[in-house]
């Protein structure tokens, strides 16, 4: 019986002896060779050639009916833009471009991609929206562009531009990119004036902008105009920042220019300067002497007979609101003016002697000139 007990136990260590050893080698094995041990992945790989179109064709529709617009003063090249054949009437054809880039000239011509020249007339501009129509004859193999909406838009959508940037050599660059931003509001000088004149409501992109890209069409991935390039932001440290006027009010104000129906802006009737810059002025200082803030409007001169004379409004006066919303320089009371139709009545906030009041006019009307 002690025999067997003693044989027993023999047996198991011997078997945890063999174990042992065998797991001891086993170990070492697997240090030794690890290759063996682990999972082998087979990745199959293709060769696969990529070819993006990108825009070409979206390109084609268009370019051809992209212009160089040269502006001419007493027979000298006084400045240069873009423009595009908006449409087709009559034997005529209807280019756009932008006011800026008419500005100051006394003729004018277009260049067309196969390098013909035209003579054209200006029909007309909107200095405010920055729009000029140039009538040209109709010129074979070249049809307007097509049109497009920027109530679809969205953010991300792809757009191209086509213009002239920088000097003629350049003429008919395209320049890709995406619609950055929508209703961006932008502040404009008109007259390269030290105070922004206007606020324009615009498309952002950040497809290349170039001076000379003025007046250039904007469009979308279908080959599309959904607007006219206007500004950039240039300065140090900004890239990539270009903007646009919508389509629709530039047909808007083209359709008025083409027909003769403009009927100008709101008008109220006075000489104004921004509350900022009159504290830089000392014949401006016995106005602003119960006023402790830095926006507004200083009226500096009212006319007479006008509305604004009408209503009692006195030179001195700092306009602070337009129906209530904050007036905080030139460029926003006429944002805020131009949103209203000539003959509607508003209520014009002012502060006189250091005390606030209100006042409601009628709207008057200012024909715009080219």
């Amino acid at each position: 019986m002690k025999q067997n007990t003693s044989s027993k136990v023999r047996i198991v260590v011997y078997t945890l002896f063999i174990l042992l050893i065998g797991v001891f080698l086993a170990y070492g094995f697997m240090y030794k060779f690890p290759a063996i041990f682990q999972e082998t992945i087979t990745k199959i790989e293709k060769d696969v050639t990529v070819t993006d179109l990108g825009i070409a064709d979206a390109v084609e529709k268009v370019y051809d009916s992209v212009v160089v617009v040269s502006n001419y003063r007493k027979g000298n090249l006084y400045a240069s833009g873009s423009g595009f054949i908006y449409k087709a009437e009559n034997d005529k054809f209807y280019v756009i471009t932008n006011h800026h880039v008419i500005a100051n000239g006394d003729s004018f011509k277009i260049t067309y991609t196969d390098g013909t020249e035209e003579d054209v007339k200006l029909l007309g501009g909107d200095i405010y929206a920055d729009i000029a129509i140039l009538e040209a004859p109709v010129k074979e193999g070249i049809k307007a562009v097509s049109l497009g909406k920027t109530e679809t838009l969205r953010v991300g959508d792809t757009t191209f531009t086509i213009g002239a940037p920088l000097d003629h050599v350049y003429s008919w660059t395209v320049t890709r990119g995406i619609i950055s931003g929508k209703e961006r509001l932008v502040e404009v000088s008109i007259n390269n004036s030290q105070d922004s004149d206007y606020i324009m409501n615009v498309l952002q992109t950040d497809a290349a902008v170039n001076s000379g890209n003025s007046g250039g069409p904007l469009c979308n991935a279908n080959g599309e105009v959904i607007g006219v390039i206007s500004a950039k932001i240039s300065s140090t440290g900004v890239e990539g920042m270009g903007f646009a006027i919508p389509i629709e009010t530039v047909i808007e104000k083209a359709e008025q220019i083409i027909y003769g129906e403009a009927s100008g802006y709101p008008y109220i009737g006075v000489e104004m300067v921004n509350v900022s810059t009159a504290m830089s002025y000392i014949q401006y200082y016995r106005y602003l002497n119960d006023y402790d803030k830095s926006t507004g409007v200083l009226i500096t001169g009212v006319e007479d007979g006008s509305s604004a004379k009408d209503a009692g409004l006195q030179t001195g006066d700092i306009i602070t609101k337009i129906n209530g919303t904050d007036i905080s320089n030139v460029a926003y009371l006429r944002y805020e003016l131009y949103k209203h139709q000539i003959g509607d009545s508003i209520q014009i906030t002012f502060i006189r002697n250091g005390e606030a009041k209100n006042v409601s006019l009628k709207l008057a009307t200012s024909k715009l000139e080219a």
